[in-house]
């Protein structure tokens, strides 16, 4: 496929070539000004005020900017033929809606993004053309518009570039303007090769953003990247490490889990994390565990993993709502993932059944309605969520529907009270005694919160 190229303007060419001249004269002033041999400075003397800094260049043709973008390698070199012009700071102006005040309506407002040509090869993966540039004496580590090319190059990614960058010397640990590091930007999966090689050239695997203190295990994990943390921790990463929020990786994974497709991704880095030491009941932000982010996303399997690590399925959050308020509040968005089995775990670990004005929001999923009532030594009065049964919903269910109703407020069957009792006595042990009780296997089954339709 022919390689896309675009026209090049003479007036670039000229604009570039009067920049130029203008800087070899001003090197030119500088040197004749400065002294042959230092002169010796007495005591007391006052130092010269420093040189002030060479101006940046910016340069605004549009021809240049789409030699870059096209990665079009003879124009590049024809253009960029010194240090001077390497470094030029590209500037781009673009339209943008904002609100004014003062007119009372949105008006189209100029807004300048600056950028350098290392960083637009590195970002595209240009290697011969980033070559070509750090050849000329481009800078770098040149942090021009918030970024350096490592930083561009790494959340591609593009590997190539990152490799080349760090051969000429890049820092794998310099800083955007907003404090990150080019670890903290391999956020896709296939950005693993870059994580690699910035780990390899010696970039710090601890090192947290300046503001918030992410680190790239902190990133690795919010994303779901399984083979970025088990890298990460393999170069001794700190799954304790927290933010300024308090979140710790473990926090963020449980936190991201959110689309059920993506939770079989979660649940492996969890449970690298806690293999290499993770604790399961640290609270982050808003006092939420890892428990709590789990239930409020209706994950069972990461609800189930974190439980058998420790986790405590009563510890209130700071508005003082349990992991089974928060599964409760992921019942119906979560319906097709089975809540009810989150529900059932967190009973079988010792938590409380919920109060009954929370039945409501589990009332149009009769499963879970099921295990919250089964809970109960007495079904608690319906008046609370029968209201909020949609009427379709309760015709499909009638005779579950029915039964809970019936039953509100009247004794239960000794047989219902029995397994009340039995479970209250277990508490926190039930999930691991109920199983190995001496009972016949349709009583243990009973013990734990079969689904079979009715309330009796």
């Amino acid at each position: 496929m022919a390689q896309e190229t675009f026209a090049f303007s003479s007036s670039a060419l000229r604009s570039l070539r009067l920049q130029r001249e203008l800087l070899e004269q001003e090197d030119r002033r500088r040197a004749l000004a400065r002294p042959s041999a230092p002169r010796r400075v007495l005591p007391g003397t006052p130092r010269a005020p420093p040189s002030p800094p060479r101006r940046r260049q910016f340069c605004r043709d549009p021809a240049v900017h789409n030699a870059l973008y096209a990665g079009d390698l003879p124009r590049v070199q024809n253009i960029f033929r010194d240090e001077a012009s390497a470094n030029l700071v590209l500037e781009m102006v673009s339209e943008e809606l904002v609100w004014s005040p003062e007119q009372g309506l949105w008006v189209l407002s100029p807004r300048r993004q600056h950028t350098s040509a290392l960083r637009i090869a590195a970002a595209r993966g240009y290697e011969d053309c980033a070559r070509h540039l750090l050849l000329r004496g481009a800078a770098v580590d040149a942090v021009v518009g918030g970024r350096a090319p490592l930083h561009d190059s790494a959340a591609a990614p593009h590997p190539n570039c990152a490799r080349l960058l760090l051969a000429f010397g890049a820092d794998p640990n310099v800083l955007s303007s907003d404090g990150s590091a080019p670890l903290h930007l391999c956020t896709a999966p296939h950005s693993l090769r870059c994580a690699e090689l910035l780990l390899a050239h010696g970039a710090q695997v601890n090192l947290g953003t300046r503001d918030r203190q992410v680190t790239a295990l902190h990133v690795a994990a919010r994303h779901g990247l399984v083979a970025h943390v088990e890298l990460y921790l393999h170069h001794g990463a700190d799954p304790s490490q927290r933010t300024h929020q308090g979140e710790t990786p473990l926090n963020a994974a449980a936190a991201a889990a959110e689309r059920p497709e993506d939770a079989e991704r979660f649940l492996l880095v969890a449970e690298r994390l806690l293999a290499a030491g993770a604790d399961p009941g640290a609270a982050g932000r808003k006092g939420h565990t890892p428990l709590h982010n789990a239930c409020a996303n209706g994950h069972p399997a990461l609800a189930r993993l974190l439980l058998r690590h420790g986790a405590d399925a009563a510890v209130p959050n700071s508005a003082g709502d349990t992991p089974m308020d928060c599964a409760l509040h992921a019942v119906l968005e979560y319906r097709e993932q089975r809540p009810e089995e989150i529900l059932a775990l967190l009973l079988d670990h010792g938590a409380l059944p919920a109060r009954p004005k929370m039945l409501r929001l589990c009332c149009q999923h009769p499963p879970a309605l099921e295990v919250m009532l089964n809970a109960y030594d007495r079904v608690p009065p319906t008046d609370g969520w029968v209201e909020a049964v949609p009427p379709e919903l309760w015709e499909e269910h009638q005779e579950f529907y029915a039964s809970a109703v019936r039953m509100a407020g009247r004794p239960r069957r000794l047989q219902h009270l029995a397994r009340v009792a039995i479970r209250r006595h277990l508490g926190t042990r039930c999930h691991a005694a109920v199983p190995k009780l001496a009972l016949p296997p349709p009583l243990r089954r009973y013990l734990q919160l079969p689904i079979e339709g009715l309330i009796s």
